[in-house]
């Protein structure tokens, strides 16, 4: 499926290591220089979900396979991006590709890597990159609003929607303030086609020092009001310590980090933060050949969370044997919970809940 987050930032921010870390790779190149990510680099993450392991174990599955998010190491943005400063036209355009955006911002001192704006200000360059995000926003509607409001004075009324639909965001951005505070409700959809960068959800990464890793520092704590205050998703992470860890066997991992007073990768809390950005839930299958994680938006019915596993799944659709995760863990399986009555069969209209776990019927 093809839910995605952009890693955006100012350059030397710590985005490509923490990038290089997710995919545990060294895909994207990590240099001291601004614009060293000329291309996006585009990785797969495993999601971490401790219930899949618990379901492997109770099924004797041969097999376990996660799900996956995909991420996108996005050249770094500087002041004036929306008016094509350092490559900004090229970076703005990949950003508007993403579902989610990651903000990667710089919390901690190094004097031997240089910063774009002189000094460590996160909460300013959150305010840069929003407001170079805002301002290539509203020049795109400005330039598209006036051949609709043209149009919607015809009497056409898709155009007269439309023009609804940007007005509102419009004054929003000439305000100051991003896409996503002036989405009408029920027009997430609508707005999405619009391609708006300040519409996506996002979660700022406050990327800190060593020392720092398990409490955070003062800098990361002026980034969790200002994520407060927006709504927003934030987590604290040393991608230096990311980097280190990714390297390791994954036997070693839980030992080196609670050396370092962590319990766990602060990788594992920016993935399962970007999955729960996306509004994304996962469902369960389970046998003896496999036990697989299968993503889904919240609210999917049951032949359209079919049709991740295969388009004949949902063509053919006749029902779906479900259990809770909860029950399946606590009866030891599809047998206990047959004999518990905890199995239901549901039918076309079941909205899938997340940990379910599912059988389904059909007939192509």
């Amino acid at each position: 499926m093809g839910f995605n987050c952009g890693i955006v930032g100012l350059p030397n921010v710590g985005k490509s290591t923490l990038f290089n870390a997710l995919t545990a790779t060294a895909a994207a190149q990590a240099a001291n220089y601004p614009f060293c990510t000329i291309e996006p680099n585009v990785g797969r993450v495993a999601v971490p979900d401790p219930r899949l392991g618990v379901l492997a174990e109770i099924g004797k599955s041969a097999r376990v396979v996660p799900t996956s998010l995909e991420v996108v190491d996005i050249a770094g943005l500087v002041r004036g991006a929306s008016r094509g400063e350092g490559l900004g036209n090229k970076f703005l355009g990949n950003i508007r590709e993403v579902d989610a955006i990651i903000h990667v911002l710089r919390c901690f001192e190094d004097p031997d890597v240089t910063h774009v704006e002189g000094s460590i200000d996160p909460v300013r360059d959150a305010e840069t990159i929003e407001t170079e995000l805002m301002l290539a926003d509203l020049d795109s509607l400005e330039k598209r609003i006036v051949p609709l409001q043209k149009k919607a004075r015809g009497n056409d009324r898709e155009a007269a929607a439309t023009v609804a639909l940007m007005e509102p965001i419009i004054a929003a951005l000439q305000a100051g303030r991003p896409a996503r505070t002036a989405i009408p409700p029920g027009e997430a959809l609508a707005v999405s086609r619009l391609q708006l960068m300040t519409s996506k959800p996002v979660l700022y990464v406050c990327n800190v020092e060593e020392a720092a890793a398990a409490t955070g520092n003062a800098q990361s704590d002026r980034v969790m009001a200002l994520a407060k205050s927006e709504g927003a998703a934030c987590v604290v992470v040393s991608a230096a310590i990311e980097a280190d860890v990714s390297t390791l066997p994954e036997e070693d991992r839980a030992e080196f980090l609670a050396g370092l007073g962590l319990t766990d990768s602060g990788l594992d809390r920016v993935i399962s933060a970007g999955y729960g950005l996306l509004g994304l839930i996962t469902y369960f299958t389970c046998g003896p050949k496999e036990t697989r994680a299968w993503t889904i938006n919240r609210g999917t019915k049951a032949p359209q969370a079919a049709a991740v596993i295969h388009n004949d799944f949902e063509r053919g659709f006749i029902a779906c044997e479900t259990i809770a995760y909860d029950d399946y863990v606590t009866l030891r399986g599809e047998s206990g919970a047959k004999e518990a009555g905890k199995m239901r069969v549901e039918g076309r209209e079941y909205v899938v809940k997340d940990g379910d776990v599912l059988l389904f019927r059909f007939n192509v």
